[in-house]
């Protein structure tokens, strides 16, 4: 059986999707299950386990200029990759019109068949193109958290049960990260250069979104800091732009074991992460990769959305949500018990 998934972004709705690619290399072993994605995410879509292919599609960008010469080139090359295979099911798990232009041109093997969501769930951007493309349509219960979305629609398509237990099939490799980054930039604390970027002393805080009503307030991040600091930890602040490197280095400033990682992809930050003793962070994309990884972690929420994109009962894990925000106390707590010893005395 050959499948494509369609699941084209954002970091955290690709990363909740990946329990679903996992229950279908469980159910059918040899299947050949494909992925189409936005090139941003694809290098963390390679590192997760039983993926045949990757295919990169770039329509964020391809629809800023959408008659450049290079456009149409790149456009004509991602539509022969696409349709270089053709699959018995073609299973749309995002529910926009870009997804369901893709799946559309997809090819469909003899008998194949495209799948959609019938409806919209709550907290879920949906577009009605989506159920016009496909052969099949099928209706979720409309309160459901993203990662169920993802695995019901799938098991619905397939005729199968979800299975019980949950995997997101992201494969890190710490010790390559921790050898790679051990002479990268210096922590911002000369006195402290020993301390080790990648380990089981090295709290990472992930505190940029694409949204500033989720995140922290600074003051915030930095009394957290301190406490970890206190209990014998070093801090990691990862960045994806220069607003949030900006942010990374006004939280870190003062702090005698806090460390601004250099920008990096989405594949040596899985690595990175893998290798410390757990995350806290607010609802991003990095966070949702701390779950992925089965890391100890909190989940701060300044919205009552935990439900649908917080972690998913695995061990060592939770979130903590309050209005305006979660205090520092309401956080510290919530990391005692999911780390609840320090990592030296």
């Amino acid at each position: 059986m050959k499948i494509l998934i369609v699941k084209l972004s954002s970091l955290g709705d690709v990363v909740h999707a990946m329990p679903a690619a996992q229950d279908l290399r469980q159910v059918f072993a040899q299947a050949q299950i494909d992925w189409v994605v936005e090139p941003a995410f694809a290098p963390l879509l390679r590192c997760c386990s039983g993926l045949r292919r990757v295919i990169e599609c770039d329509l964020r960008r391809w629809r800023r200029a959408p008659l450049a010469a290079g456009t149409r080139t790149a456009w004509r090359a991602f539509c022969a990759d696409l349709q270089s295979e053709a699959y018995d099911r073609v299973l749309d798990l995002q529910g926009l019109s870009k997804s369901a232009l893709v799946a559309w041109l997809a090819r469909l093997a003899p008998g194949g068949q495209r799948v959609a969501l019938a409806n919209r769930t709550d907290g879920s951007s949906y577009e009605a193109p989506t159920r016009w493309v496909a052969d099949q349509a099928l209706l979720l219960p409309r309160r459901i958290g993203a990662v169920d979305r993802s695995r019901t629609l799938c098991a619905k398509a397939l005729g199968y049960q979800v299975p019980g237990s949950l995997s997101f099939g992201l494969l890190a490799q710490p010790s390559i990260a921790a050898q790679d980054r051990a002479q990268a930039t210096p922590p911002l604390s000369p006195g402290r250069a020993a301390t080790p970027w990648v380990g089981p002393r090295l709290v990472v805080l992930v505190h940029g979104s694409s949204r500033a009503d989720k995140q922290w307030s600074v003051a915030a991040w930095r009394a957290l800091g301190q406490r970890l600091i206190d209990s014998g930890y070093s801090l990691a602040l990862p960045h994806g732009n220069d607003a949030e490197e900006q942010q990374a280095r006004q939280i870190a400033r003062g702090l005698s074991a806090a460390h601004v990682w250099p920008r990096q992809g989405l594949d040596a930050l899985s690595d990175a992460m893998a290798g410390c003793a757990g995350v806290v962070g607010v609802d991003s994309g990095l966070s949702h990769i701390a779950v992925a990884l089965g890391l100890a972690h909190v989940q701060i929420y300044n919205f009552d959305t935990a439900w649908r994109t917080g972690p998913t009962g695995l061990p060592r894990q939770c979130s903590v949500y309050a209005q305006p925000t979660p205090t520092v106390d309401q956080v510290w707590q919530a990391w005692q018990t999911v780390c609840p010893r320090a990592v030296w005395a």
